[in-house]
């Protein structure tokens, strides 16, 4: 890993793909860090510098005392791009990557080559805000272990968990290992998500891709942004729950490579 430093803590991210590589930023959901894109590697980096980002509070970037913000979030992103001297780069986000991504092309829509978004919201009803304080104050009662397989339940259909328990393992290893202040610093920043009445000033060529049962964000929250986002296309993996690119490799990669080859750079 290598490290920047971005409003008071350092920022983790990797690099795979060519030095010339068009370069493509890759941010991951809460609970995760960069490895959870580990099965789009192979279809992407014999064109593709890709940039995998380990978000605030995540991975082996630092986890100052939140709450963060969206904003914050984004600018950390902007950082990373700087420090590699990237112009212009793709973005993918998943959940809160996508919300991230979303947040970027409203900042600095320059920045950015195109969007893919995928098992996210633009917003959260007001009620929601209750459910993730709900959370929050779990996870500093009693750590994420605690939750690991209600969110794993979330994440994945009860067919492929049964089918492939290596996956189940590290992707628990993920969850567990995320300290508790990045969690909920990440998740206050989450739980105040109010985008969908901006959708309509991204400009970006956008991919929106979701999981047939994805349970956090569903296909409803999907279909609101690829139908604010002008010229947007929405795809809907089958079966699949919230993270679709672990679930659905075989179709999400096909898609997204399909999608950035037709941006072009």
């Amino acid at each position: 890993m290598e490290f920047v430093e971005s409003n008071g803590a350092r920022i983790a991210y990797t690099l795979a793909g060519p030095e010339d590589g068009v370069p493509l930023i890759m941010s991951h959901s809460l609970s995760a860090n960069h490895r959870m894109w580990d099965p789009q590697l192979p279809a992407l980096t014999d064109k593709y510098r890709v940039v995998l980002v380990d978000t605030r509070g995540h991975g082996q970037s630092d986890a100052p005392v939140g709450p963060y913000t969206l904003d914050q979030l984004a600018d950390d992103m902007l950082a990373v791009m700087d420090a590699l001297g990237i112009g212009q780069a793709h973005f993918c986000g998943l959940s809160m990557g996508g919300m991230i991504a979303q947040t970027l092309a409203l900042k600095a829509p320059d920045r950015l080559l195109s969007l893919v978004l995928c098992d996210t919201s633009s917003a959260y009803p007001p009620e929601a805000k209750t459910m993730w304080d709900e959370r929050i104050t779990a996870a500093r009662s009693a750590g994420l272990a605690a939750t690991a397989d209600a969110t794993l339940d979330r994440w994945f259909s009860p067919g492929f968990a049964a089918q492939e328990p290596a996956v189940m393992d590290s992707v628990r290893d993920m969850i567990c290992s995320t300290p508790v202040e990045g969690y909920c610093g990440c998740g206050a920043a989450i739980s105040v998500l109010a985008l969908s009445g901006r959708l309509g000033e991204i400009e970006l060529p956008t991919l929106v891709i979701v999981g047939e049962d994805d349970q956090g964000t569903p296909v409803e929250m999907a279909e609101v942004i690829a139908d604010g986002i002008a010229g947007a296309r929405l795809l809907i993996l089958p079966v699949a729950r919230h993270l679709a690119n672990m679930e659905a490799v075989e179709q999400f990669n096909a898609e997204l490579r399909s999608f950035l080859d037709g941006v072009g750079s």
